[in-house]
């Protein structure tokens, strides 16, 4: 192991300046587990300052709303323990459900709220008229060690965010003008595609995600980036608009390639025109854009090109035209964001975006993630009242509290054991402070001495995200030891009673998960693919035809989510998986043109279509994949002959063709190279 770095030194001593304040100020106002404030400064704590702001913001809403439910709670169930003990637990499976719909920071609310009620209420269950003392110290205690840990990383050389988002934004950028590059060389290198590319792509859709979770901590930022939300918000939406424009421009000269045996000519020609382009500068891309438009109103123009390569082609430039003005946009953005982030006024609005509520939720495991919450929590109150072991309150919150940090993970046993064994390796330590050196400390300076050494290593561990899962909970061990009991009155006996009692509710939430929750990555990456086919079959059924501008995001999301699920399988699986979550991104997004063209009568059959796309989908989601019927094949071949007549029935025939290609290639991808050929597409 190495020695720590400067920036790890800095940020223990910030964690441990503030906890140390935290303590000072709680001892001074005398709250009776001055601890608690203590150890909710390491909770809160970030190494990026805007993360702990908003961290904070967070976490006093959730301890406000958990310590409200505890004093609704206890008074009317004081005289049922049980009753009271299951009203908890449901607490905390609800509140649990509802944070984890929302996989931002901002779910931490409804988290914190579950367990902190049952912090509050499970000690109060024997002694209900202590409760409101109890909750209001509570929320004193947390709100002291919230506003240290605030103060301290805000005003001691803040770490801003600037860095690892526009990091993780030029990064997309660049991921998308890779994709891009690839795109123009196609006619001149053959390797496209290849592993290492795609590969590129899920990392794509990954990093649109992450930083969907890293911006709302953005308005909380101690940097000018906070003045620069809208125009970050824009470039977001525009990098996930981008990709399945990308990935419909790949597969569409893969068909034309497959049609013809090459790239013709004319579809060369264009795209070494948009080489040329994308090595410009951005002012002279601009000036330049006319003509390369010229180029992509020309292709597919000539009549004497057949049905399908004239569809094709039609396709081809109406992708290329909206990526290449998507780019630009970017472009234009990301230079509005450098402007902000020298204290100028913000160039772009704030405004209304999809945000993060369009992520991928998975209610079904929210529910077993809850209820396995609810049995553990159920179970160690159980033993509790029926033994009447003192201090045994403590197994239910233990319980409650790692049930619901690590229910978002596939499998949260590995994670919850490890903590367990963390917090066994604190143990020792604990004893030590609270029977041997803090009743040596007989003043402040002298208890703050005494503390350092443990706490300022810790948190150098804490720094480095390879052992943050030891030393995090290894903190929370000692701190937790210190304060679940007033200290003034801590014995060995009541030490051992309330460190057992950790323990077991710990193992408990480990075993729970084991046997309600734990699901293996290939369940995981089952249940985003029928995820994706259901959102599919909603998006084709939808009744007014108004397109879900959040799908693509959404869609982006479970790529993101797909990637490492799939990567222990075989390279072959691993690739027919990736290809195909590309090919429904694809498909949501020709399905939602499709329905803004139906919606404006000029799509004339399109009602039809979608209804069977939409019936296909949902029995894909019933019953997994199987072939398209070829009746839809031929429907669509008709649509697409009607769309290219000169008397198009559309007003906007490139829209509309470009639709109906995608479709056909991505349902039917061995379909015949001419429209309207009779053929049985085999079965998937």
């Amino acid at each position: 192991m190495t020695w720590p770095t400067r920036s790890e030194w800095l940020y223990s001593l910030k964690c441990f300046a503030a906890s140390m304040l935290a303590l000072y100020v709680a001892l001074k106002a005398g709250l009776p587990r001055p601890f608690w404030a203590m150890m909710t400064a390491y909770v809160v704590a970030n190494p990026l300052a805007g993360a702990v702001r908003s961290k904070a913001v967070y976490r006093f809403g959730g301890t406000f709303l958990g310590a409200a439910a505890s004093v609704v709670l206890v008074p009317n169930l004081a005289n049922a323990p049980t009753l009271l003990a299951l009203a908890l637990a449901l607490w905390v499976g609800v509140c649990l459900f509802i944070s984890l719909q929302d996989r931002t920071p901002r779910s931490y609310v409804f988290m914190l709220a579950g367990y902190t009620a049952a912090l509050i209420g499970f000690p109060s269950v024997e002694r209900p008229d202590q409760l409101f003392d109890n909750a209001l110290a509570r929320v004193e205690e947390i709100g002291v060690g919230i506003l240290c840990a605030t103060l301290v990383h805000s005003l001691v050389l803040p770490a801003g965010l600037s860095a690892p988002l526009l990091g993780l934004l030029d990064r997309a950028q660049g991921d998308a003008r890779t994709w891009l590059a690839d795109l123009a060389a196609r006619a001149h290198r053959r390797d496209a595609g290849g592993a290492t590319l795609a590969a590129d792509r899920q990392r794509l859709a990954a990093d649109i995600t992450q930083l969907r979770i890293l911006s709302t901590h953005v308005p909380f930022d101690t940097s000018h980036l906070r003045w620069t939300e809208g125009a970050l918000q824009e470039m977001q939406d525009r990098l996930a608009g981008l990709t399945p424009a990308l990935s419909a421009a790949e597969d569409r000269l893969q068909a034309l390639e497959e049609a013809e045996g090459q790239l013709a000519p004319d579809v060369v020609a264009v795209l070494d025109a948009m080489g040329e382009w994308l090595a410009l500068p951005p002012p002279d891309q601009a000036a330049a854009w006319p003509w390369l438009q010229g180029l992509l109103d020309r292709l597919g123009s000539d009549p004497a090109q057949g049905d399908w390569s004239r569809a094709l082609r039609i396709s081809l430039a109406t992708r290329l035209g909206e990526l290449l003005q998507g780019w630009q946009a970017c472009g234009a953005l990301r230079a509005d964001i450098d402007t902000g982030l020298t204290g100028a006024a913000p160039v772009t609005a704030r405004r209304p975006t999809l945000g993060a509520r369009v992520l991928h939720r998975d209610p079904g495991m929210a529910l077993l993630s809850a209820a396995a919450a609810v049995v553990a929590v159920s179970g160690c109150s159980l033993v509790w009242i029926e033994t009447a072991w003192p201090i045994g309150s403590v197994a239910a919150m233990m319980a409650a509290i790692f049930c619901s940090l690590f229910a978002a993970m596939d499998n949260p046993v590995p994670a919850i054991s490890g903590s367990l064994k963390a917090t066994v390796w604190a143990m020792p330590f604990a004893a030590l402070y609270v029977l041997v050196l803090l009743p040596l400390a007989h003043d402040f300076a002298s208890l703050v001495l005494v503390c350092a050494p443990v706490f300022l290593a810790l948190g150098c561990l804490a720094a480095r995200p390879a052992l943050v899962g030891l030393a995090f909970p290894m903190i929370m061990g000692v701190a937790g030891s210190l304060a679940l009991g007033d200290i003034a009155t801590l014995d060995f006996p009541y030490f051992l009673n309330s460190n057992l009692s950790m323990l077991m509710g710990i193992a408990v939430a480990a075993l729970v998960n084991q046997l309600m929750r734990s699901v293996g990555s290939g369940v995981v990456a089952r249940r985003l693919r029928r995820a994706a086919w259901r959102e599919l079959a909603d998006l084709a059924g939808a009744r007014r035809g108004l397109p879900d501008e959040s799908h693509a995001v959404r869609s982006l999301d479970r790529i993101g989510l797909l990637a490492p699920r799939i990567a222990q399988t075989p390279p072959q699986q691993r690739d027919d998986a990736a290809r195909a979550a590309l090919r429904e991104l694809r498909v949501g997004a020709d399905i939602a043109v499709l329905q803004t063209q139906r919606a404006a009568g000029r799509a004339p059959g399109a009602r039809l279509l979608l209804a069977g796309i939409a019936q296909g989908f949902r029995q894909w989601s019933d019953h997994g994949p199987s072939a398209w019927p070829d009746a839809l094949r031929r429907a669509l071949d008709r649509a697409l002959l009607r769309a290219m007549r000169p008397a198009a029935d559309a007003v906007d025939p490139a829209a509309l063709v470009t639709a109906l290609v995608g479709l056909r290639r991505n349902l039917f991808p061995r379909a015949p190279r001419t429209l309207g050929a009779p053929v049985q597409e085999p079965a998937a």
